[in-house]
């Protein structure tokens, strides 16, 4: 730059953003003739939060990366614990997690991480919906088969938005519903704004 010779050179550049370059450039926040070179062979990674089958495998290797660097003895997560590892939402991808589990496994006493040794971040900020198996079976007098499905529906509409807190694009992405559909559900169950409301589930009447 600002020479008066030409100097040959051979490099690769990698570059990474969080950002929807596409949408930027359509805004004209970001110049096009630069996206166009950097956009030869795009990759996308999506965000933790969106491959949760990876959070246990990426535990487990930092945990055995960092017993290793800080000459500690190996530990392990508690089940408990790696659920609500999974169902963190990790802002900060995998840096943050990568960085939990050094500080976990320097100051964690014993071999086994627990929940209590989680931050409160981790702990409010995981939704926790277990899937062990379905423990129900048909009772004498039947059962009211309509108000069961719109009873665990609103369950878990409130689970995806208190995950999301509020949001409700991510609320629907979780769920596998299109926004609007989401919208029309929680109109019709009147039910917006209910992740706020830390009783809301105790409050929920079953129909069983």
């Amino acid at each position: 730059m600002g020479s008066t010779r030409q100097v040959r050179v051979d490099v690769r550049v990698i570059a990474a953003t969080n950002k929807n370059l596409e949408e930027l450039v359509a805004q004209g926040k970001f110049r096009e003739d630069l996206y166009y070179r950097l956009n030869v062979i795009p990759i996308h990674i999506p965000p933790l939060r969106e491959r949760r089958c990876d959070i246990p495998l990426l535990a487990k290797h930092f945990l055995k990366q960092f017993a290793r660097v800080h000459g500690c003895k190996p530990k392990s997560f508690s089940k408990e614990a790696m659920e609500y590892l999974t169902n963190y939402d990790w802002p900060g991808n995998v840096r943050e997690l990568e960085n939990l589990v050094e500080r976990l496994m320097i100051l964690t006493e014993g071999e086994q991480i627990t929940v209590d040794d989680l931050p409160d971040r981790i702990k409010e900020g995981a939704s926790r919906i277990h899937a062990d198996g379905l423990d129900f079976s048909l009772p004498e007098e039947g059962v009211d088969l309509n108000g069961l499905v719109d009873y665990e529906e609103t369950k878990m509409i409130y689970e995806a938005l208190k995950r999301t807190k509020g949001n409700k694009n991510r609320a629907a992405k979780l769920l596998g519903l299109k926004r609007t559909t989401l919208v029309e559900k929680i109109k019709k169950k009147g039910i917006d704004g209910c992740w706020e409301s830390p009783d809301f589930l105790k409050n929920l009447k079953s129909p069983i």
